[in-house]
């Protein structure tokens, strides 16, 4: 991928969290885009976006269906050639990552193995 591809992405990405936020009301749920991937020809967007603290679906289903609303705002900001038409998916990366945290949380509480003493190397 190019450099410039990368820094739209990243401007991309964060003009669209920035929407979602404002705009947005997600009743006790964390919602951030964790990263956005455009075509060489910027003509589509594949928004991927985590859901903490309840079920994902109605939250990427909403974005979808006012993806029209996300990208005329976004697009007030950023001035590119063509506007991306955008596609949320759902990015469990986040939820991934809390499990392996509470996984190795778990490991650590459990009882230590009696250390073994080396022999002497005569």
């Amino acid at each position: 991928m190019s450099h410039r591809l990368d820094r739209v992405n990243e401007l991309l990405r964060r003009e669209i969290g920035s929407v979602i936020q404002k705009d947005y009301e997600w009743h006790g749920k964390l919602v951030t885009v964790s990263a956005v991937e455009v075509t060489q020809d910027l003509k589509e967007g594949k928004v991927w976006t985590s859901v903490l603290g309840g079920d994902a679906a109605p939250v990427i289903d909403k974005l979808n269906r006012d993806h029209g609303s996300i990208q005329s705002k976004m697009m007030k900001r950023v001035v590119l050639k063509s506007t991306p038409v955008l596609h949320f998916h759902y990015d469990s990366s986040a939820i991934r990552g809390v499990d392996l945290v509470n996984l190795l949380d778990e490991v650590d509480k459990l009882p230590k193995a009696p250390e073994v003493p080396e022999a002497d190397p005569e």
